[in-house]
């Protein structure tokens, strides 16, 4: 059994011993075991909910629980805790939580709570979760520091960036920087060989000897929001079947409009059109961060697929993301069937 030594917290405390995730790939993932009389014990899934989830996670100092399953990180080696816990989610330790006798004497094979609590990293200040300032949460959350020249000739890369876009499930890292700030701010300076060893980031944030008035800034490709797709027409000559897809009468106009949450100022959507044997793009700068693409007279040839694909130029680098896509056919009779894609990609 791989068991994942729980460190120091950054005030020199010892983390909680009273909790554990093993086998796991971190300190933020693994079985839930409970400490109890000096032995450790698994917790049966039916004896544990989302809540109870959120109180281990805070006091292992990860983020918050993303999968609460059983039989995720193996087969139960240790005695069932015979308690049911009953958190209101803001405690500060599970062993805070009121208990009540559980109704089971035992736990079926695979139903023992598997945990996995997100990486406690994250990007502030950006107009997306997947660009801004860096800041790790050890005990507390702090920025990291750019460089520490007292410590080795080191500074921040993109080698190290890309950890954290994957952590944050942003893609890949496309640029990292550093950002002076006037602040006297705690700092955690990052072990560069710990991380490249594949550590979690949060395992290698080290206490820095001094603030710092220079912290990390990075961007990930997955920065935009999805654009939304969608088809009108003026002469009521479209309609949609329940979880189907659109259908436009023959002769009618009908126009495909592509939106974008705001973000970024400019860019422009780019409208892709793919049917069994043509494809086609349109493009158009957003206003107001739309573009409307008008067809005067469906006829077959409109009938396929198409996709909004939402381009802006921001941080140096061009991104893109793009909408479901939208199928579309051209009839007589609003009542024939057609299937509707829900497919989503990004670029």
């Amino acid at each position: 059994m791989l068991q994942v030594n729980i460190p120091q917290t950054n005030d020199g405390s010892l983390s909680p011993d009273s909790v554990r995730l093993v086998n796991g790939t971190s300190l933020c993932s693994g079985r839930l075991e409970v400490k109890s009389e000096q032995s450790w014990s698994s917790v049966c899934e039916a004896d544990f909910d989302q809540q109870d989830a959120e109180v281990v996670c805070r006091e292992l100092s990860c983020g918050a629980p993303s999968v609460l399953q059983g039989a995720l990180y193996g087969e139960v080696e240790a005695p069932m805790w015979t308690k049911e816990f009953q958190c209101g989610g803001h405690e500060s330790a599970l062993l805070d939580c009121g208990r009540s006798d559980s109704a089971r004497s035992t736990c079926s094979p695979g139903k023992a709570v598997g945990l996995t609590c997100s990486e406690p990293v994250r990007l502030v200040g950006g107009a997306s979760r997947c660009a801004g300032t860096l800041e790790v949460k050890r005990g507390e959350w702090r920025p990291v520091k750019y460089s520490d020249w007292t410590l080795r000739d080191y500074s921040w890369t993109l080698k190290e960036a890309a950890v954290v876009c994957r952590d944050l499930d942003c893609g890949s890292a496309v640029s990292t920087g550093r950002r002076d700030e006037s602040s006297d701010r705690s700092v955690w300076w990052i072990n560069p060989d710990c991380v490249h060893s594949g550590s979690p980031l949060r395992e290698c944030a080290l206490s820095s000897s001094s603030s710092s008035s220079s912290i990390v800034e990075l961007t990930c490709s997955d920065l935009l929001v999805q654009p939304i797709i969608s088809v009108s027409s003026t002469m009521d000559g479209v309609s949609e079947a329940q979880q189907q897809g659109f259908l436009v009468r023959r002769g009618s106009n009908f126009t495909i409009s592509c939106s974008v949450q705001p973000q970024y100022p400019g860019g422009s959507f780019q409208l892709t059109f793919t049917s069994s044997n043509t494809a086609h793009n349109y493009t158009q700068p957003a206003v107001n961060h739309s573009a409307d693409f008008l067809f005067p007279a469906a006829d077959p040839a409109h009938q396929g697929n198409y996709s909004c694909v939402y381009g802006v130029y921001v941080f140096a680098h061009n991104f893109s993301s793009e909408s479901r896509l939208l199928s579309l056919t051209v009839t007589g009779k609003l009542k024939q069937s057609v299937k509707l894609s829900g497919t989503e990609t990004s670029h």
